[in-house]
């Protein structure tokens, strides 16, 4: 299998055309600059060393010689060996409050925000656990499944924001419900979920949903985020110096942490609440638990080992450069002096 480890380099390969064109265009000029002297025959014998066909082989070495410089930069791999390695770990689904309360600025710079960066810092730390990550507000959405693709998770994670489901509200216990459907029973692996939101429960019974997931030995840990004594949300989350939302009588809605309510729902699932603030996030602590859950080899992956080709490449541009440095555009009068194949008349 092949593959480039810098494959943006190969964008370099349409600068060809353009020395191509460029080349043609001062080859007919000198032609025309010949041709102004007088007949071909004629302007032979008075510059009777300057070959023709020469800066067209000089250029074309160059041409090739650039290609493959390019190419080499790209640093080609071949795919030459593959191994496998067992994995051990646990099934840990972040469940994400992405209401419009999310954004109240008590964490900075907001709750969501806040929570985002905890995240990413969280996967950067992860190793054989697997992840999925469940968006919610008023409804439940599954924006990654249980995955070992660290990287795809930290991309699905940036694109999470208070749009992403149409419909306000927490319904804490619908995404503890959609949570259960996404995980992988048939597997033997721990499983915990860790839900991050501020708690303000209005869609469902949170928890029955946790004391649900509780018995099929799945833990359900919080980790609540605000201030108990509440905060405004501003009406664009993208200006710093926002107005504050405000209801139908005008009044400023303020949001505040429900302590009970997370407190609560961990308690009926099984885990532990943390209440997260600037200065720290709550994963740690919540991690530290998640770490105790009974963790079994759940596949096997299969890793590809690519060795660089890019010396062989190299090697090829290096060659033609100095191939073409030793070609002269005059020509060799000993050698244009040789003709081997005329036949003398007796």
């Amino acid at each position: 299998m092949l593959r480039f480890a810098h494959i943006d380099i190969l964008w370099g390969l349409l600068i060809i055309p353009v020395l191509i064109l460029l080349f043609l265009l001062v080859s007919r000029w000198k032609k025309k600059a010949i041709a102004s002297l007088g007949q071909k025959n004629v302007v032979s014998l008075m510059i009777p060393q300057v070959s023709f066909s020469r800066p067209w082989l000089k250029f074309i070495f160059f041409l090739i010689a650039y290609a493959s410089l390019i190419v080499g930069m790209a640093d080609p791999q071949l795919g030459s060996k593959t191994e496998e390695v067992k994995r051990q770990g646990a099934d840990i689904m972040i469940l994400l409050d992405v209401s419009n309360s999310m954004l109240a600025r008590d964490l900075v710079p907001s709750r969501l925000e806040n929570a985002k960066q905890a995240l990413a810092q969280l996967i950067d730390k992860m190793h054989d656990d697997r992840i999925g990550i469940i968006v919610f507000a008023g409804q439940a959405y599954v924006q990654l499944p249980i995955t070992t693709d660290y990287s795809a998770a930290k991309l699905f994670l940036n694109t999470i924001n208070t749009n992403i489901v149409p419909v306000q509200g927490t319904a804490i216990g619908a995404a503890i419900d959609l949570g259960m459907k996404s995980f992988d029973f048939k597997s033997q692996t721990g499983k915990a979920m860790i839900i991050i939101t501020d708690g303000e429960n209005h869609e469902d019974n949170a928890i029955a949903a946790a004391e649900g997931a509780k018995s099929r030995g799945v833990t359900v840990n919080v980790i609540g985020l605000g201030s108990p004594d509440g905060s405004t949300i501003p009406a664009d989350p993208n200006d710093p110096n926002s107005t504050d939302r405000t209801d139908r009588k005008g009044e400023k809605i303020i949001t505040k942490l429900n302590e009970a309510m997370c407190r609560d729902i961990s308690a009926a699932g099984g885990g532990v609440y943390v209440h997260a603030n600037n200065s720290n996030s709550g994963l740690g602590i919540v991690m530290d638990q998640v770490k105790k859950i009974q963790r079994k080899q759940y596949d096997s992956k299969t890793f590809k080992d690519y060795e660089d080709r890019f010396q062989f490449f190299l090697t090829i541009t290096l060659v033609l450069l100095v191939v073409e440095f030793f070609i002269s555009n005059r020509k060799n009068m000993r050698l244009s002096g040789l003709k081997l194949f005329e036949v003398k008349k007796s």
